[in-house]
């Protein structure tokens, strides 16, 4: 039995206001992060519109305004939670069961560019999906404007063994009538937003509105999504990048030592090759998921395994101090022994010991992870500029790729663990350098003791 809509729709109107709000307050957003001018404005202006409109309603009821405001907050909640994946089939047919109840439509569905991903309606859940666009899908998705349509001429095609034959469906018959609203990300059509009655009659001004809004809302999520996509791969293009510049001096210098020692004492030489395979076969392998930091330690340990058998045991010292529990954490890969590579590329002097120390603490909710060395060091405005989107800064007697190692760290740590998170460099010529990493909210937990304990925790 079909809910009554009449007491989920007080205002159709007021309804339309608001999801139209939602989405408009979306684009400003988007506008503002991707620095587009022309977007910002769009939404200044949608707003302003809005706000006129609604000072032309205020004659309608406070607890009409207030429902239709809360409740489409709600489905504007729920519908982003299901957007997170993108135009997904599982997706697509939560948010339609979620925008049925809000309109007076008898079926709703929700397309990519080239076939049905849900389709919600009475008596009619999932019939169509997988079924190819029709003709005004493909109409909408063209030309980007909402238009309204008449399913019996809309032939979709089905294929059956080797043959392709045009149909007609049930539903279609059920349902002959509906409106279509493309969704958009950044200018591009993706797909539609698709609502179906039992007749023209039903189709009006009212329904049109939420059918634009509602569009709108999803088309500012897709948005953000696909703003999140594209950073996501963004820095993975990057760890692919940072892999990739495996340093030819580097694998030749190996190469050579273990040469070397493989005269003069062979029981190290096939150490060193068994930690150099280790360590390149680490370096190469997929790096999609996170790992613990206990295994970004390890592999910065082969790493140093193998230089200080091309410089010297002497040449380099290692000391590390990793607060209990904090070993677990998981991070990106690549986050460590990239800064400790750094000091042994262009901090160690001509002559004596380098010192490196590696620290991991936690400091509050948040762990901290400092490498520090007692090398040749760099002044403040060459440590400043490191970070800066200037990578072609040089640290004293250092090279390219220090900037691009750190802008590299900093840009995937904030992605991987959100605002706050990030580097600091500080540096003193003559006196060495500290690289500290602050990674946000991943602090392990405990059990606290006593009273005392928890509220401090508080």
């Amino acid at each position: 039995m079909r809910a009554d809509r009449s007491r989920f729709l007080p205002d159709g109107f007021h309804l339309f206001l608001s999801i139209v709000t939602i989405a408009m307050l979306g684009f400003l957003s988007l506008g503002l992060i991707r620095g587009n001018l022309l977007a910002v404005v769009l939404a200044g202006v949608g707003l302003a519109t809005v706000i006129t409109m609604a000072s032309s309603s205020l004659l309608a009821s406070d607890d009409q305004r207030s429902q239709a405001t809360e409740r489409t907050l709600r489905v504007a909640s729920a519908t982003q939670y299901h957007m997170r994946g993108g135009l997904t089939p599982e997706g697509c047919h939560a948010v339609c069961q979620l925008l049925l109840p809000e309109t007076e439509a008898s079926a709703i569905s929700m397309t990519d560019t080239e076939k049905t991903l849900a389709y919600v309606g009475e008596g009619a859940y999932g019939s169509e999906e997988g079924i190819s666009n029709g003709d005004p899908t493909n109409a909408v998705l063209e030309s980007g404007r909402i238009q309204t349509f008449s399913r019996l001429n809309e032939k979709h095609w089905r294929r059956t063994g080797g043959m392709f034959s045009a149909i007609v469906t049930e539903a279609a018959r059920a349902y002959p009538v509906g409106i279509i609203v493309p969704l958009y990300v950044h200018e591009r059509a993706v797909g539609t937003l698709k609502l179906y009655y039992r007749s023209g009659s039903e189709i009006n001004r009212t329904q049109m509105a939420i059918a634009r809004g509602f569009a709108e809302l999803l088309s500012s999520q897709l948005s953000v999504y696909e703003l999140d996509r594209q950073a996501e791969l963004t820095a993975r293009a990057e760890v692919k990048a940072l892999q990739a510049q495996i340093n030819p001096h580097f694998l030749f210098n190996t190469l050579n030592t273990i040469a070397a020692f493989t005269r003069t004492d062979p029981t190290r030489a096939r150490d060193l090759l068994r930690e150099f395979a280790v360590f390149y076969r680490r370096t190469l392998e997929g790096t999609e998921a996170p790992i613990t930091l206990a295994d970004e330690l390890e592999q910065t340990r082969r790493y140093l395994t193998i230089e200080r058998a091309r410089f010297g045991d002497d040449r380099i010292v290692l000391t590390e101090d990793v607060e209990p529990g904090c070993g677990d954490i998981k991070v990106p890969a690549f986050i460590v022994q990239p800064l400790v590579e750094n000091s042994v590329r262009h901090a160690m002097r001509d002559e004596g010991p380098l010192h490196i120390d590696v620290q991991v603490a936690t400091d509050g909710r948040d762990v901290l992870v400092a490498v520090a060395d007692d090398g040749v060091g760099m002044d403040e405005e060459v440590a400043e500029r490191l970070l800066s989107m200037d990578t072609a800064a040089q640290p004293q007697g250092g090279s390219k790729g220090t900037g691009i190692a750190l802008r590299n760290v900093a840009d995937r740590i904030e992605l991987f663990y959100g605002k706050g998170s990030g580097i600091e460099v500080m540096s003193k010529v003559g006196a060495g350098t500290s690289v500290t990493l602050r990674l946000v909210g991943v602090a392990p937990t405990r059990e606290l003791s006593s009273p005392d304990e928890w509220d401090e925790q508080e």
